[in-house]
């Protein structure tokens, strides 16, 4: 195409020649030379008309091309957060769970095909005679005698220390601390130590909480042992961090202390005071005492939660509780009996007792069972998944470090907790 064109430029320019060669009267070299000059500006207009157009062309390859990558920038942007998405995720930590879930599943269709089994073989079996109740039919009808009276549980026990004397001890500072080992299996190494408060008697001995701490009333006497606890507690987390170890402390912790706004106010300013350490310190209440904190109040657990500290459920009953509600306020761990657990683990739940673990850990909480007295219980206990457990067994309650305690000269060794508590039981 472009020869042609600059054919027909030639053309032009010889047919212009010679029509100033006849036309004009111009000479020969007059007529060569304005054909010349008639071919190169033609030439040179035509140059210029080619040299813009490829310049356009070239103009919008390049904003094509800029498109192009200004389309493969975005894509990658977007590419490279769906791989950070990804990688942020923990499918390992996914894949546990829905393990665990499947095996809950298969815990509850197990035993609900043996419930369903039993009762199928319950009404295809003709029921038996039973001699007994037809004897009693036709037996002259017997007064009842009343049922024997049931001894009540250890917790409802009221202590044996009046409430007087055990004012009169806290006044008089003799009121000590002792601490229980908390261990994680299989090592057996500390995870955590129980703050026990004991009271030292006249006579040298020393009266275990059962003992002394009022159950109902007294919430003077509650309030004060556990405002000395967290602050003994404090003390000992602290000189504990000073010197490179850091603890975790179960501090004793009743609806007295929290629903009282003046120990309130106290617990949360000595937690204000002490965020380093706060993570460490983990109040210790009855499961009765947080189900009633949590309906009346929710807001004084949720502003200890907001400092750091913990919580863990003592003496459960039951573990069909709301996990989900627990874990958001702050729970950190569920304490059950190591005997009646294994013995009787229905009590407790409808899980199989494998699963009761993996199913409390979903919830980032702890099962931890207490009072473990011999080694085939802490056998069942690892069978089970269930690595926290406390006990006389593993190691008895005993007294702190002098140089970590708040009056290092109120330091005690026990001589006999148990013989003691025992002796002033029989006596009374």
């Amino acid at each position: 195409m472009q020869a042609l064109v600059y054919l027909f430029i030639a053309i032009a320019a010889l047919a212009l020649g010679a029509a100033t060669y006849f036309g004009l009267s111009f000479t020969p070299a007059e007529a060569v030379l304005a054909g010349l000059v008639a071919a190169s500006i033609g030439v040179i207009i035509t140059e210029r008309r080619l040299r813009m157009r490829a310049e356009r062309r070239l103009e919008r390859g390049i904003e094509d091309l800029s498109r192009l990558l200004a389309t493969d920038a975005q894509a990658g942007s977007v590419l490279g957060r769906r791989i950070n998405a990804l990688s942020e995720l923990n499918p390992g930590q996914r894949l546990e769970t829905i393990e665990a879930d499947i095996s809950v599943l298969g815990t509850v269709i197990r035993q609900v095909a043996e419930a369903v089994a039993e009762i199928e073989e319950k009404a295809t079996k003709p029921a038996a005679p039973n001699p007994a109740l037809a004897a009693e039919r036709f037996s002259a009808e017997k007064p009842r005698t009343a049922p024997a009276p049931t001894t009540p549980a250890e917790d409802e026990i009221e202590p044996i220390i009046p409430v007087e004397l055990v004012r009169q001890a806290i006044s008089e500072q003799r009121l000590v601390f002792h601490i229980q080992p908390v261990a994680r299996l299989p090592q057996r190494r500390p995870a955590g130590y129980d703050l026990i408060p004991r009271l030292m008697l006249e006579d040298g001995d020393l009266a275990e909480p059962a003992d002394f701490m009022p159950r109902t009333g007294s919430t003077d006497v509650l309030q004060r042992i556990e405002g000395t606890a967290l602050n003994e507690a404090v003390a000992i987390a602290r000189r504990a961090r000073t010197g490179g170890q850091a603890i975790t402390l179960y501090i004793p912790l009743s609806a007295a202390s929290v629903r009282d706004s003046a120990a309130l106010e106290q617990l949360i300013a000595t937690l204000d005071a002490n965020r380093v350490i706060a993570t460490g310190l983990v109040f210790l209440i009855g499961e009765q005492d947080f189900q009633s904190l949590l309906q009346s109040s929710r807001p004084a657990l949720q502003a200890i939660q907001r400092r750091g500290a913990g919580f863990s459920l003592a003496s459960a009953s039951s573990l069909r509780l709301n996990f989900t509600d627990l874990s958001e306020i702050g729970v950190r761990s569920v304490r059950v009996n190591a005997q009646r657990l294994i013995g009787t683990p229905e009590v407790y739940t409808d899980f199989h007792l494998s699963d009761i673990a993996s199913y409390v850990g979903r919830f980032d909480m702890t099962l931890l069972a207490t009072g473990v007295t011999d080694e085939r219980q802490i056998v069942e206990l690892l069978d089970n998944e269930i690595m926290l457990v406390q006990g006389n067994h593993i190691a008895p309650a005993g007294p702190v470090r002098a140089d970590l305690l708040l009056e290092p000269t109120r330091t005690v060794a026990p001589p006999q907790p148990a013989q003691a508590t025992a002796r002033r039981r029989a006596e009374v």
